[in-house]
């Protein structure tokens, strides 16, 4: 199957899934075919904030009919926080959309975690990853979420981590752990491997991007199909 990836949202990110996915494809032994298109990290953070989730859609959409004209059969957006406007562009959206959030509770009732918290932008952490998680429990650091996700804002469009943005999500995880009992800190904005990629903060965490990733992979070697993915 043909994989195509709304990218762009960061460059950083953009980069991590298309190392991991060709890592992953080239591990299997099986040839990808994959194709990228750019989309305005700016203009989504704008839509985000303003929680304008019809303008965003429309953007994706526009790029989803090139990835469309380019030959893939489905396409991903490479950000768990662009994922805030994603029934929208589902539902107008000229090929069938690849969810990165869909599979995380799955993920989790099968790694028997109960109790995850959030790292990511300032909604997603607000509205518990806007809702999806129906059989696991949410939590969100205490203190100024706004702060945080501008944190996290800024180091996506940089593309890269200081020490003070690492400590402070660092710290922000061991908050959940050591405070309100969340068994793993789930990296739900995929820059922050930036931050924690080569580096052990103390606690478990697990990157949604490799889950996306996976599923991806399974798509993209034929053995996963679109039937009965949200």
């Amino acid at each position: 199957m043909h994989i195509g990836l709304i990218g762009g949202i960061g460059v950083a990110a953009t980069v991590v899934y298309y190392q991991r996915l060709t890592q992953e494809m080239a591990r299997r032994g099986k040839h990808i075919e994959l194709t990228i298109v750019h989309a305005d990290v700016q203009t989504l953070i704008k839509n985000n904030i303003e929680w304008n989730t019809q303008a965003q859609a429309d953007v994706y959409a526009d790029l989803i009919s090139r990835l469309q004209n380019a030959g893939a059969d489905c396409a991903a957006i490479t950000s768990l926080g662009g994922h805030f406007c994603y029934k929208e562009t589902q539902a107008i959206s000229p090929l069938p959309l690849v969810s990165g959030i869909a599979p995380l509770d799955p993920y989790f009732a099968e790694h028997n975690l109960k109790r995850v918290g959030l790292l990511g932008t300032a909604n997603l952490m607000r509205t518990r990853l806007f809702g999806a998680l129906k059989d696991t429990e949410a939590l969100v650091p205490d203190g100024d979420l706004d702060s945080l996700g501008l944190t996290y804002q800024t180091m996506a469009t940089s593309g890269k981590c200081t020490e003070v943005q690492r400590a402070t999500f660092f710290a922000a995880g061991r908050n959940m752990v050591e405070g309100q009992g969340a068994q793993a800190v789930i990296l739900a904005g995929t820059d922050l491997n930036l931050a924690f990629d080569r580096h052990d903060p103390g606690y478990d965490v697990i990157d949604a991007l490799d889950i996306h990733v996976a599923l991806l992979a399974d798509l993209a070697d034929g053995s996963k199909d679109l039937d009965g993915l949200a």
